[in-house]
């Protein structure tokens, strides 16, 4: 099973469509099987002292011209829906309330991702285990007690589903992304375990694809300079191309894992063996 790779747009589109445009098109041109958003509705997520608190942002000066600045409304997704279906690309959205993953319903997306942050809300994670389709579970900021509730409630509902590993920092040190936890994860809860990134660079991500991960997602962005706090962990147009095709190869150089002697060794051997026969 090939290694389903998924390019978070996330927030970093800036609320500006041609730069949403602009990102889905490097995902379909470095061959990324889906694009991802994030969606929000503002007066559920956050208190209203907090929207109202400071914040300089190219919206204004309050969180909430910032968060507000950040989310799409439903024209926006009814252009985002229309344009993957014109490109011909997946998308999908991690929904922070409830209202939002109402919101998704409507587009009928093949897959939901519950973010890491989320994994805690279990009327989310019921809402979205009963919609049957296929899930993926960030599993940053967690303890086994809160995975073993999210398993839980997606394996009562019969919905597919399958854990990533994540460590939530943004971006992440590399001496800190536990890879080894992919095993771990593999091995306690019996199911496919992908990988979601927040790292600078591809290494990291090309181990995880060597321990043998279902998925892979990492956030994009079209310069790592823009404004946006996912901007910094997040890989550019020509970096996504280069581990798309990175990670392709993985996969080819893994093999089955059974020892045999294949035609092209057994000339080689009959060469180097010649003083022995």
């Amino acid at each position: 099973m090939s290694i389903f790779i998924i390019a978070e747009v996330g927030i970093n589109h800036n609320g500006d469509m041609s730069i949403c445009k602009e990102l889905i098109d490097v995902a379909v041109g470095a061959s990324c099987d889906a694009v991802k958003f994030q969606k929000r509705d503002i007066n559920e997520v956050y208190t209203k002292d907090f929207l109202d608190s400071n914040r300089e942002s190219p919206w204004g000066t309050t969180q909430r011209e910032q968060k507000a600045g950040l989310e799409f409304s439903k024209e926006e997704y009814e252009e985002i829906n229309r344009y993957c279906k014109e490109k011909n690309i997946e998308w999908f959205a991690s929904a922070w309330d409830l209202n939002s993953q109402i919101f998704l319903q409507k587009y009928n997306c093949k897959f939901n991702k519950i973010a890491s942050a989320m994994i805690v809300y279990e009327d989310l994670l019921r809402m979205v285990a009963k919609e049957g389709k296929h899930t993926f579970i960030s599993t940053g900021m967690t303890t086994y007690q809160d995975i073993d509730n999210a398993v839980r409630i997606f394996r009562e509902e019969g919905c597919s589903f399958e854990l990533m590993h994540t460590i939530s920092t943004y971006p992440m040190n590399d001496e800190i992304a536990n890879l080894k936890m992919i095993n771990t994860l593999r091995e306690k809860y019996n199911c496919n375990i992908g990988y979601s990134g927040h790292e600078v660079g591809l290494a990291v991500s090309y181990a995880a694809a060597a321990l043998e991960i279902t998925s892979l997602e990492r956030h994009i962005t079209i310069s790592r300079s823009m404004y946006g706090s996912d901007q910094s962990a997040s890989v550019e147009p020509a970096g996504l191309r280069i581990l798309v095709g990175a990670v392709r190869k993985i996969e080819k150089a893994l093999g089955d894992g059974i020892k045999r002697v294949i035609d092209a060794e057994a000339l080689i051997a009959k060469n180097l063996r010649q003083h022995l026969s």
